[in-house]
């Protein structure tokens, strides 16, 4: 019994210093760590910045015509024309947006992250790298007179 034992305590300290039964989760861990860190574009840090994009998501997910209203431009651009004249702009967005069953598509959009585009905060950030050539849906934040408004919601 005491052979049995003496080997059942070699093999234990023989195999407790081996490294096969050792664990991959620190390799792993290791291999994590010295991945290189993903460049982020450009978000915006400004405190009214995300004030205003939480109110507009609220407004939209309420349907709130008359907050939207406030927080949009007077030019508020809804549909893309072959020219700027085909342009639609203005009156006529929220009726626009209900024949077509748009809501659910801006709360979407409104979910994403925004990224800079010339003067303009753009969401998806898609929109924002010219080398992905992003033509669906869009939403257009920025600074009028010193406030945020909302500027376009339009598609390709």
């Amino acid at each position: 019994m005491k052979k049995i034992v003496f080997l059942f305590l070699l093999s234990a300290i023989a195999l407790g210093g081996c490294n096969m039964f050792g664990s991959k989760k620190d390799k792993k861990d290791a291999a994590v760590k010295k991945r290189a860190k993903a460049e982020l574009r450009d978000e915006n840090a400004d405190v009214d910045f995300h004030a205003f994009v939480g109110r507009l998501k609220k407004a939209v997910a309420a349907h709130d015509a008359n907050t939207l209203a406030s927080m949009m431009t007077e030019d508020f651009a809804y549909v893309l024309g072959a020219t700027a004249a085909e342009d639609r702009k203005g009156e006529g967005v929220f009726k626009y947006w209900d024949e077509n069953g748009l809501w659910t598509e801006l709360d979407g959009i409104l979910t994403e992250r925004f990224a800079k585009k010339g003067e303009f905060w753009v969401a998806p950030p898609q929109f924002a790298d010219e080398s992905l050539h992003y033509d669906g849906y869009r939403v257009g934040i920025r600074r009028v007179g010193g406030s945020w408004k909302f500027v376009y919601f339009v598609n390709g």
